[in-house]
């Protein structure tokens, strides 16, 4: 059985997507992937923005299952042109989850689902159980 974490400000894009925002399995929170539209379903044009974005909507989920940024434990980021951006994004993602980072691996891709999306965020946190 899944316990699936659905933030409020996502009933929308959840009902339309039938995506599940967060999924907690044993002592982990998986998050599903978050590009950086903004509240109105659109894509900004420039990378700062959508870390911010994608990163807003990270903090929410995690706020729904009452669970702070601290318990991040790693964080994998997709990225088109990885090079044209990283120095933009890297200290949005330093200022946002607090240093030390969680474990973070960035990879480059091809493509991405959103258009225009040029990052994209998979997180997962440790949330122990209570006993």
């Amino acid at each position: 059985m899944r316990d699936v974490i659905f933030p409020p400000a996502l009933a929308k894009a959840v009902s339309e997507s039938g995506f599940s925002p967060a999924v907690r399995a044993g002592d982990f929170l998986f998050l599903t992937g978050a590009t950086g539209t903004d509240a109105n379903g659109n894509m900004p044009a420039d990378a700062a923005t959508q870390t911010r974005n994608a990163l807003a909507k990270v903090l929410e989920i995690l706020a729904a299952a009452d669970t702070p940024a601290q318990a991040i434990v790693e964080v994998t980021s997709y990225h088109i042109a990885i090079t044209s951006h990283f120095d933009t994004i890297d200290p949005i993602l330093r200022d946002m989850l607090g240093v030390p980072l969680p474990a973070w691996t960035a990879v480059e891709v091809a493509g991405l689902r959103r258009a225009g999306a040029v990052i994209e965020l998979r997180v997962v946190a440790h949330v122990p159980q209570s006993v």
